[in-house]
């Protein structure tokens, strides 16, 4: 198996509550990349929010291959949104892309 950073970008199209950003990054702590040995994001938070709405989930997926890692990202960020109280609707994703790789261990 391969660890890979992924990045789903989406956006808001409500105003989202801290309270709710906040229950998003808990569903999705154990996926931080800032916790694993991919020390080039380490700097990068779980969860960034523009001002304009639009966000980035950076998660770290082990997989096969990418586009295993790429689906099980997308499928894992949509879930955390509609858990969070978030509509599709509301924060529609757009395509996940790899950011990272370590193939060690």
């Amino acid at each position: 198996m391969t660890a890979y950073v992924i990045t789903v970008p989406g956006t808001f199209l409500t105003d989202v509550p801290d309270a709710v950003r906040d229950e998003l990054a808990r569903r999705l702590r154990g996926q931080d990349p800032a916790r694993s040995d991919l020390r080039e994001v380490e700097e990068l938070g779980l969860l960034t929010v523009n001002e304009d709405g639009t966000f980035c989930l950076r998660l770290e997926i082990e997989a096969a291959d990418r586009s295993r890692a790429e689906g099980a990202a997308l499928r894992m960020a949509a879930s955390a949104l509609a858990e969070s109280g978030l509509a599709e609707k509301d924060a529609p994703l757009g395509p996940a892309i790899v950011t990272g790789i370590d193939t060690a261990g």
